[in-house]
């Protein structure tokens, strides 16, 4: 066996994780047999001011469904729940392990959570991590951890078996849906996902396919949900990129990020699917020694029959991002929330946010 060494490894990636950025990490890396490991992770605080209603979370990112007009305005909050820590592994054969968590949990944040929990091996991945109906091509990174509405597919993590090869991958996942009253899983998700690059433009679509069902002591129903997305990113210049996604859902909502819409309805005793459409438009402006400008615009739109109901939603963040040195990342952020009925009233929310982060 190889005796334990520490040494200090740079890891340079940068990729914006679901609900906010990852500015790339340092990792303590060490050997242990034929184990290669590494511990990484980052210290995070997130400062928020809510100019009209008080709608942030537990870390003071954005919620819709804090959006009241109550009139209440003027709430300050800090949080440094965010606050990640993970391992890699890798050994001699090629299997891969991954487990990660933040303290996002509980109602008022503090509480280990479990984010990521996998092993793979040739092409083969098993547990919990990203679904695989989800791309980070066309995000823009904002400071907000829960970003712009309309971001393509599911952007948190499910447990799943996934086949990967080259940038083709499917996956057989736990199937996440909303809205239906006496709702039962009856099978997985099953999606389908490539992504690939091509000059300046990086592109990806995915596919999914899910069975909403509902049963009760007198009823019962099933239908068919699908979606769909198209992301893409297109590097401008060096200083400049513009992207984006499109996401198209039927009976499959849940899918459709921050749109808060139900899956399906009962009309009788049959069960019909609701259609949403989301997208988001952004671009990122580097301006040289780690400084950076992001703007991004994000919509969901659900297909509801009420006047009264709320048929969309819709974001738009405008930040300033510095990175001073390798592990360290701040910024300042103006964001703007609206929800809207399909009998036109609406309600609206602006906040300014700031973050600290200092990765390891």
């Amino acid at each position: 066996m190889q005796s334990n060494k520490l040494r200090m490894a740079i890891r340079a990636t940068a990729a914006v994780a679901a609900f906010g950025v990852v500015a790339q990490a340092q990792a303590f890396s060490f050997t242990a047999g034929d184990v290669e490991a590494d511990i990484y992770g980052y210290a995070r605080l997130n400062a928020s001011y809510d100019i009209d209603d008080n709608i942030a979370d537990a870390g003071q990112s954005g919620s819709f469904g804090s959006i009241t007009g109550s009139g209440n305005d003027g709430h300050f909050g800090m949080s440094a729940v965010q606050s990640r820590l993970g391992v890699t592994a890798k050994n001699s054969d090629g299997v891969t392990f991954n487990v990660e968590g933040d303290f996002y949990g509980g109602v008022s944040g503090g509480e280990f959570r479990l984010r990521h929990a996998y092993g793979s091996y040739n092409g083969i991945l098993a547990g919990q991590t990203w679904s695989n109906y989800n791309s980070f091509v066309g995000n823009t990174p904002t400071l907000d951890f829960n970003g712009a509405a309309g971001l393509a597919g599911y952007q948190a993590r499910a447990a799943q078996i996934r086949y990967t090869t080259g940038g083709f991958s499917v996956s057989a996942e736990d199937p996440k849906s909303s809205g239906i009253s006496d709702n039962k899983d009856t099978m997985p998700a099953v999606t389908a996902r490539f992504e690939g690059a091509s000059d300046a433009l990086s592109f990806a679509f995915s596919g999914l396919v899910k069975q909403n069902a509902y049963e009760n002591a007198t009823n019962d129903d099933t239908s068919m949900g699908f979606a769909g997305f198209a992301a893409a990113k297109f590097q401008v210049s060096d200083m400049i990129s513009i992207q984006g996604n499109v996401n198209y859902t039927d009976g499959a909502n849940a899918y459709l990020y921050l749109s808060g819409g139900a899956d399906a309805q009962l009309d009788g005793t049959d069960l019909d699917n609701i259609s949403g459409l989301g997208g988001t438009l952004g671009t990122s402006i580097s301006l040289g020694n780690g400084r950076s400008v992001n703007l991004v615009y994000g919509m969901t739109e659900i297909d509801v029959d009420a006047n009264t109901a709320e048929e969309t939603r819709s974001n738009v963040f405008a930040n300033y991002m510095w990175t001073p040195v390798r592990n360290v990342m701040m910024g300042v952020e103006y964001q703007y929330w609206k929800t809207e009925t399909k009998g036109g009233d609406s309600e609206d929310a602006n906040r300014i946010m700031f973050a600290a982060q200092y990765n390891f």
